[in-house]
């Protein structure tokens, strides 16, 4: 295993059941709908993983692109909704053929954490070219850093707790802590920001940003923030 794109490029164990997973994206699925601008917007869902629920986040807009770096997780995508002429699914190098401008809402949530900070400032110039004067980014799910494995571990079980699979998030808890996820973790890292420090970021890529009243998903804990291209 050398990179993040390489341990998510296969079935990996970060759900502790069928049940999690599909409550999981189905409150992103509810999230990025809170965000869509209007009925025949353009929607970038920039690694989307698995969108389980992307038919329904493209009923609500005019177009919906899903992208994400994983090969095996593209190609299921495009055998779920190869029959949904609203969605289309992009590698990340066929995002930069978009048309420039183009975009009503760019979403990337609980993606920063795997990259690093040239990355970041990379896609953000990206995701700037081609949002339209009005758009919006919305990033989410950024890791402060005083949140701990913890205190996400408290989040999920309270998240389980309401959803009815606590039992399988916690033989989940402990089969993640002797996984290879925990492991590539270990080697890897993951990047965590500040409020301040995803500001600065966000404002140096040319963006207005600010910071959401909720995160997306379950974790409080985490951030998430909203910035428009600078006029």
């Amino acid at each position: 295993m050398t990179s993040w794109r390489d341990y998510w490029n296969q079935d990996t164990p970060i759900y502790s059941g069928e049940r999690h997973k599909l409550l999981h994206y189905k409150l992103l699925a509810n999230d990025i709908i809170g965000y869509i601008p209007s009925g025949d917007a353009t929607v970038l869902d920039y690694g989307c993983g698995e969108a389980l629920f992307a038919d329904q986040v493209a009923a609500k807009c005019g177009k919906l692109y899903l992208s994400d770096a994983a090969p095996l997780v593209r190609e299921r995508l495009q055998d779920k909704f190869s029959g949904n002429k609203r969605i289309a699914v992009l590698a990340p190098e066929e995002v930069a053929s978009l048309a420039d401008g183009s975009l009503d809402l760019v979403v990337v949530n609980s993606l920063l954490q795997y990259l690093s900070l040239n990355e970041l400032r990379s896609l953000l110039k990206l995701w700037r070219s081609k949002l339209k004067s009005g758009g919006r980014l919305v990033i989410a799910d950024v890791i402060p850093p005083n949140v701990s494995p913890i205190t996400d571990a408290k989040a999920l079980l309270s998240f389980a707790w309401h959803g009815g699979f606590l039992r399988s998030a916690v033989s989940g808890l402990a089969r993640t802590a002797f996984s290879e996820y925990r492991k590539i973790r270990e080697e890897l890292g993951l990047a965590q920001y500040s409020e301040d420090e995803i500001i600065d970021i966000l404002e140096d890529a040319g963006f207005v940003p600010e910071r959401a009243a909720r995160n997306f998903g379950h974790n409080q804990a985490r951030m998430t923030f909203t910035a428009r291209p600078q006029s």
